[in-house]
């Protein structure tokens, strides 16, 4: 965390995985926006001087989370509208909407997801146990799993 800590403070943050890029996004000017509408009053979050609230959850390591505010997953457009208006998306959140635009929001969220980014993966990595190997997916019901001649095809020409 301290290597993640030093490579923000020099402006050369992570480069977040693949599913987490926010096109057209830029992780320092969201920092600075970060900032300026003072969102460290509510959340303690890296890489921002004097952001220690304790009112919102802390957004440390925000790339390696699922669900925005318990409630969405956490993708770039989800996040985008989560801070352009929270309430929208859920009236009962104690988050007020700031009069972010749909732009600043998008840079705001290239930097968030550049914290934990270097711990972030896709979950899950790989199918479930008993997907693994097969080549076909699995059977609809009344159909023969393995296809042959006592098949469910029914169209002209297949199996009977």
């Amino acid at each position: 965390m301290l290597v993640a800590a030093s490579l923000s403070a020099c402006g050369e943050a992570p480069e977040p995985p693949v599913h987490l890029q926010v096109a057209g996004g830029r992780p320092e000017q969201g920092r600075e926006l970060i900032h300026a509408y003072g969102c460290g009053t509510c959340h303690t979050i890296a890489g921002i001087r004097g952001a220690r609230g304790t009112v919102g959850p802390a957004l440390d390591d925000y790339a390696e989370r699922n669900l925005i505010a318990g409630i969405l997953p956490n993708t770039p457009q989800a996040l985008i509208s989560w801070i352009v208006d929270p309430v929208a998306l859920d009236p009962q959140t104690g988050m007020p909407a700031m009069g972010v635009t749909e732009a600043e929001a998008g840079h705001m969220a290239a930097y968030l997801y550049t914290l934990g980014a270097r711990q972030a993966v896709i979950y899950p990595n790989d199918p479930p146990l008993e997907l693994k190997g097969r080549e076909r997916p699995v059977p609809m019901a009344g159909e023969n799993p393995v296809g042959g001649p006592d098949s469910a095809d029914t169209t002209p020409g297949g199996p009977l």
